[in-house]
């Protein structure tokens, strides 16, 4: 791509590009858009939210929005384009490309695709692998990480007990296994439970039978530093909208030659050197596996968000979740008929992700009881993992069954969950101490306004719902 000499003209892209790829360690922005924002409730109060749903999706940081902002008049189709907006808008894309790079430790070698979440970037896996290829993977991941391999010959492991357990079996089902190649889909951390698998020993184990591995690192990455490096993991998959910015990209990181080696996982514009009608010239990557107009605004975003938490200090924000998550567990471990629930020991160490459930109100009525009366943000449901929700909550084989046909037959019926609470930057000792005290009221006096559920129980509402929405300048009517 040419460009022309810098001058005054250029200062607009030199501000972007200095503020995205040199940020300043000693003033790490990490204010959040909306962290003071007041809700209404049903009582006709107002109260501020207290967002416990990071794990769902994080708000936005306000060095993203920022970025974003700046970049907006600028914003232009990327690469091919002479024009001078599309040359800045291309070296802010492939700026972002590093940030994701380094944010992650990859190798120099590493292949950088961007994607639209972590959804989307295993999907793409998927569809590169070999066509031989064997894929090895636990039952306790997220659907994302599960239901893609089917494509291929894929053994299911069970939820193990420990992680011990999960490295015998692992072990042994590699030593079962035949041929190559061979890839092991792990988790870094459960979007479930919050506990960090041991991938950096499972990608020793892994390497030792010639297999690869990839990480979902959707949890674990907003969290807890991550070095593909030293840590060997071959591919690593990625959301923004876990990472502080909600744009609708998310990275897939790893080795070039399988994402290489067959036709793209979009075949379009973009992905091509040269097109006939009855033959076509694949680009080199990551071209190759970016077709169509890519989402320019999202992948710079993630790029300013993964900038602006490598410029924080990781190890010790990990330390403030940490406390925070005790004091969360402890509060709710003193209340009556609260469950908590966990999949290996208890000082087994964990992203700060909490999934619980009160003995005395339906999970989806506690979510909305938090929400209505107390203006307090959680997730409830499966939380997208099915099969583990099955183990935490000793589901029966019989039961598992009967659920099964009834759901198949379009049967009312009623589908068991949790409630999870989630903590990320902006959660505060009063975050938590609301919540212990909201809990504490509920199962005590229960809800104090009146609910409506699905048939199925996996929803429910206030009813009726007094509180006014905001006014908006979304005219999409």
């Amino acid at each position: 791509m040419s460009t022309s000499p810098r001058g005054a003209a250029d200062q607009p892209r030199a501000n972007l590009l200095t503020t995205m790829d040199r940020p300043d360690p000693a003033t790490a922005d990490l204010t959040l858009v909306g962290s003071e924002l007041d809700v209404p409730l049903v009582t006709g109060a107002r109260c501020r939210y207290v967002n416990l749903d990071y794990a769902a999706s994080a708000p936005c940081l306000a060095s993203v929005k920022r970025a974003v902002d700046a970049l907006l008049p600028w914003y232009a189709s990327v690469h091919r384009g002479t024009g001078y907006k599309s040359q800045l808008a291309t070296e802010a894309y492939e700026g972002a490309r590093a940030a994701v790079r380094s944010f992650v430790g990859g190798r120099s070698s590493d292949t950088v695709v961007f994607t639209r979440n972590t959804t989307d970037a295993i999907n793409l896996l998927a569809a590169a692998l070999p066509p031989d290829a064997e894929v090895l993977a636990f039952a306790s991941e997220h659907h994302a990480n599960l239901l893609p391999w089917r494509r291929h010959r894929i053994t299911y492991l069970p939820v193990p007990a420990s992680p011990a357990e999960a490295l015998e079996r692992l072990d042994r089902a590699l030593v079962a296994g035949s041929g190559e190649p061979r890839l092991v889909a792990v988790t870094g951390a459960s979007n479930v439970t919050g506990e960090i698998w041991p991938y950096p020993q499972i990608a020793r184990l892994a390497h030792e039978h010639e297999a690869r591995v990839l990480l979902d690192a959707a949890q674990l990455a907003p969290h807890h530093p991550v070095d593909m490096t030293s840590e060997d993991i071959d591919y690593l998959a990625i959301s923004g909208h876990k990472l502080y910015a909600p744009f609708g990209a998310g990275a897939l990181v790893g080795r070039p030659d399988w994402l290489a080696a067959r036709e793209p996982f979009l075949a379009g514009g973009g992905a091509v050197r040269y097109v006939a009608v009855d033959e076509v010239l694949w680009a080199e990557l990551p071209d190759r596996q970016e077709a169509g107009s890519p989402n320019v605004l999202g992948a710079v975003a993630l790029g300013v968000a993964c900038r602006t938490l490598q410029a924080a200090d990781m190890h010790q924000r990990a330390a403030t979740e940490a406390d925070l998550l005790d004091l969360a567990r402890t509060g709710l471990a003193a209340i009556p008929g609260i469950e908590q629930y966990r999949l290996w020991s208890q000082d087994h160490p964990r992203v700060p992700v909490l999934p619980f459930a009160l003995r005395t109100v339906a999970y989806a009525q506690l979510a909305a009881v938090l929400s209505a009366e107390y203006g307090i943000g959680v997730r409830h449901g499966c939380f997208c993992a099915h099969p583990l929700m099955v183990a935490l909550l000793h589901i029966s084989p019989a039961h598992y069954a009967r659920l099964y046909r009834d759901l198949s037959r379009g049967h009312p019926t009623q589908v068991p969950g949790a409630v999870r609470a989630s903590i990320g930057l902006g959660t505060t000792s009063a975050d938590i101490t609301h919540l212990i005290d909201a809990l504490d009221a509920i199962a005590t006096a229960g809800p104090r306004w009146s609910y409506r559920s699905s048939p199925d129980g996996t929803d429910c509402w206030p009813d009726p719902d007094p509180r006014p929405r905001p006014a908006l300048p979304l005219d999409l009517a």
